[in-house]
């Protein structure tokens, strides 16, 4: 059932220029509550020409959105696919295409993810009081197993998911001759990782590297594809809900959880600025107190300050001595 509250995501005219006549298209954008559809609620409550919502199996909380959006004049239509299923992917193509007046998407952002039930990395399961050893073999193999499936599913939705969507969109861009924004949402926790969701970090990690192998692959067609990635802090929606009391859980990174709206607001900020300041740059969102303080002293949270900070990656390379002092030497003869 549709509960978000439609006017939070009217940002008026100082943030107009995000999402104006623009074909809209966002993964995992039909889950009630989630980041997804505060972008969906963002593009259509700020002039977008038209908004695909895509979903995978959350297909109630998707036609209930595009039918929100039916209600306020907004040209939506909803997408079934698994991002990780290329065949299933490309027969939205023609559909998506049509959708859009014959036109490919000029804003994709890349949204479709997964995170983990939780599992201490790299550690054995601590014994059991007068286990039999047959006992626990059984019960850590059957944790190892269930943990890496539960990775591999986030691993394969996030990275997979992202390929597949660059592959496609990027491709008809080029074919139709017309410009197109790649928006990748990634996570804090890609730079600074928590415990417990290797998969999630590992995967979120990755996709900050797609919009500079685009940009290689492109050659002269770069010029119409502008991609970037955004690093976001925790949002409370339905997957992180039951953290949000929990400061163990976030309060490292920030005084209280965002709410969709407010993430949705500082993305569309973003998005206002120009392709050059973007291009294939790294993006991170950062919340504060907005007295400065870091709350140690237990205050109450009171207002808060979003900005945004660019992140790079300085990548040093030096030879190594006892390398170059003896190198190995083959013939090639």
């Amino acid at each position: 059932m549709f509960s978000a509250d439609v006017d939070k995501f009217r940002f008026g005219s100082e943030f107009a220029d995000a999402f104006k006549d623009q074909r809209v298209f966002i993964t995992g954008s039909g889950k009630d509550g989630g980041i997804g559809q505060a972008f969906a609620l963002a593009a259509a409550m700020n002039g977008a020409e038209s908004v695909g919502v895509h979903f995978h199996s959350s297909y109630k909380d998707a036609f209930d959105l595009v039918s929100e959006f039916e209600k306020l004049g907004v040209h939506a239509f909803p997408v079934q696919a698994d991002v990780t299923n290329p065949r299933d992917m490309w027969a939205t193509r023609s559909y998506i295409i049509d959708q859009m007046g014959g036109k490919p998407p000029s804003v994709l952002i890349c949204n479709s993810g997964l995170t983990e039930s939780g599992y201490s990395f790299g550690r054995a399961l601590r014994p059991v009081e007068e286990e039999s050893v047959a006992m626990r073999r059984a019960r850590v193999r059957q944790h190892f197993i269930d943990s890496l499936d539960d990775s591999r599913r986030v691993l394969d939705t996030k990275i997979d998911g992202f390929m597949a969507s660059t592959h496609l969109w990027a491709g008809e861009a080029v074919y139709h001759e017309e410009p197109l924004r790649i928006i990748y949402v990634s996570s804090r926790q890609a730079i600074d990782p928590g415990p417990a969701v290797p998969g999630y970090a590992i995967s979120n990690w990755a996709v900050l590297q797609l919009p500079q192998v685009l940009d290689v692959n492109l050659g002269r067609s770069a010029h119409l594809i502008n991609a970037f990635s955004v690093l976001f802090p925790f949002i409370r929606t339905g997957m992180t809900d039951e953290y949000a009391e929990n400061e163990k859980v976030f309060g490292r990174w920030q005084p209280r959880m965002l709410e969709t709206h407010e993430c949705a607001e500082a993305f569309t900020q973003l998005l206002c600025r120009s392709d050059e300041e973007l291009h294939s740059g790294m993006f991170e969102l950062m919340v504060g107190r907005s007295d400065g303080s870091d709350g140690s002293d237990g205050s109450p949270v009171g207002d808060i300050d979003v900005t945004w900070r660019q992140v790079k990656f300085n990548v040093e390379e030096a030879p190594l001595e006892w390398s170059q002092g003896s190198p190995r030497r083959f013939s090639t003869a």
